[in-house]
């Protein structure tokens, strides 16, 4: 019924029905229908608002990026919150990249312009079929260091730690943020 002798736990995990608040984003397997059981549709811990207000849903516009992106990206961490758009910090798969500019370490990779050139090619077109602010990603920086399972920016599941990533990282962001694009970045 709620966690022993800790009223004020229970306050901030239960809501006023006494639900517990998983903190996971639902939507219907089945649009509009409500007997066909629900799907996993991101954490709510991890969406945030720009700076005009509008809701970024990071799990379904991850997802998005990710399959948009293949072979190309292996995973981003999506920023932006109390910001003009939508950014975030790429993860690529260097394999793929190999493809485009052979013989380069990660650090060179990221830098590279064939490769930079692949990776707005495709934020171009994906932009292009964005349905608002919330859906197009106008920024990204190619990250030459892996996420760090001992920093905690990957969970015991194997997934990216998003709140951890943006804190651990945070001078990428601010860059990625800044006037001119840095040299592993990638703008619209």
């Amino acid at each position: 019924p709620g966690y022993w002798r800790r009223p004020d736990l229970n306050a901030t995990a239960f809501d006023e029905e006494g639900f517990y608040k998983i903190g996971d984003a639902l939507k219907l397997a089945e649009p509009g229908d409500w007997t066909g059981g629900f799907m996993f549709d991101g954490r709510v811990s991890e969406d945030f608002k720009l700076a005009t207000g509008t809701w970024v849903s990071v799990g379904p516009l991850r997802i998005a990026f990710v399959n948009h992106f293949q072979p190309l990206a292996q995973d981003i961490v999506i920023a932006g919150e109390s910001r003009d758009d939508v950014g975030g910090l790429v993860f690529p798969n260097f394999a793929a990249l190999a493809e485009i500019a052979p013989g380069l370490t990660p650090a060179q990779a990221v830098r590279d312009e064939r490769v930079k050139a692949a990776f707005r090619e495709r934020l171009a077109s994906m932009a292009a079929a964005a349905t608002g602010s919330s859906t197009r990603i106008a920024r990204i920086a190619l990250m030459a260091e892996p996420p760090s399972i001992d920093r905690g920016e990957v969970t015991d599941k194997g997934s990216l730690n998003q709140r951890l990533l943006l804190a651990n990282r945070r001078s990428d962001v601010d860059a990625l943020y800044g006037e001119a694009p840095g040299e592993y970045e990638v703008r619209l």
